[in-house]
């Protein structure tokens, strides 16, 4: 597979984005777009330079040209489009929150394991450069045990109540737009916690707008997380242990350095940055997956994504968020 080809369902903002992201790796093109309006897909393909424009995802995934679909429709729309994608014998990787809740994604998951179709959850944070060098630090021992995690994503949005932020139909909501970034992180960290603890207040229409996040571990560490559509939040991170500590600046989800800052040693910050807008980092991971014949990314795996929904789902059980057909 010399050059991956890829398939692009939707054609929202971040469609965009990482369309024109993958135009900047060479072994990447991408040949269709899928979109449920033949006009919508045509427009995007007309503004993106793409051959082929189908009205419908069915179409998409039947395209024989088409290695990969990129999904990046709302979030309530996953699970349907990646089933589509995976039952035409299409590889996917799926925007975050990967589907509505963890039932959804296991489902996914068992599907693409049954057809040995190769699945991932776009959570591009993980792909990043900087965040895996933060990564090789922890595990290297730059800080120690972890013990404290630290992460926000609060953004202040004046939108109303037909917004898709605002719309449980859509999946709406500060938790899986968002806050699906403070948890990923604290499970890349420390992994699945043994405690969750929340609080949340909620739209009139019933979606978290505000909601607080503690997790507890059974060696004793803890994440402490926040994510709102009404709050202009630090967006950063930070992680630390007994020798040091790691800061994330803002926005954390994508960041181009850190600082580590470790007892008796003045503080250090690494310039890691990335590529495009970054997105291209995920792409590049994929390509690599597929050309070795995996079915998940060791940067992303499957049972990675379905703690993290999992952890979402017992979130927002616990504010009092439920989604239509829930």
């Amino acid at each position: 597979m010399s050059t991956i080809k890829w398939g692009i369902l939707a054609t929202g903002g971040i469609a965009a984005t990482f369309t024109e992201d993958l135009k900047l790796l060479p072994d990447a093109e991408v040949v269709a777009v899928g979109s449920r309006s033949v006009e919508s897909a045509r427009t995007f393909a007309d503004r993106h330079g793409i051959p082929r424009a189908h009205g419908s995802w069915a179409e998409l995934a039947a395209d024989p040209d088409v290695d990969i679909v990129y999904v990046a429709n709302t979030q309530n729309a996953h699970y349907d489009a990646v089933l589509t994608c995976l039952t035409a014998g299409k590889a996917v990787l799926c925007e975050k929150a990967f589907t509505l809740n963890r039932a959804q994604a296991a489902k996914l998951v068992d599907l693409a394991r049954e057809r040995g179709l190769f699945l991932m959850e776009a959570m591009w944070t993980r792909c990043l450069p900087a965040v895996r060098k933060i990564v090789e630090l922890v595990e290297g021992g730059a800080i120690g045990p972890v013990g404290t995690v630290h992460a926000d994503f609060g953004i202040s949005a004046d939108v109303g109540p037909d917004h898709r932020l605002r719309d449980p139909a859509l999946g709406g909501g500060a938790l899986l737009d968002l806050g699906v970034y403070p948890v990923s992180f604290a499970h890349l960290m420390l992994g699945e916690p043994a405690k969750v603890q929340s609080w949340g207040r909620l739209t009139p229409e019933g979606v978290d707008e505000n909601t607080g996040m503690l997790f507890g571990y059974d060696n004793g560490a803890v994440a402490l997380l926040s994510c709102g559509i009404t709050t202009d939040g630090p967006v950063v991170a930070s992680v630390s242990g007994p020798l040091g500590r790691i800061e994330v600046p803002s926005p954390f989800f994508r960041p181009g350095s850190f600082t580590l800052h470790r007892k008796d040693a003045e503080p250090e910050t690494f310039h890691v940055p990335y590529e495009g807008a970054g997105m291209l980092h995920e792409a590049a991971e994929a390509m690599r997956c597929l050309r070795e014949g995996l079915l998940e990314s060791p940067l992303v795996p499957w049972q990675a994504t379905l703690e993290v929904m999992g952890l979402m789902d017992e979130v927002r059980a616990q504010v009092g968020v439920r989604f239509p057909g829930e």
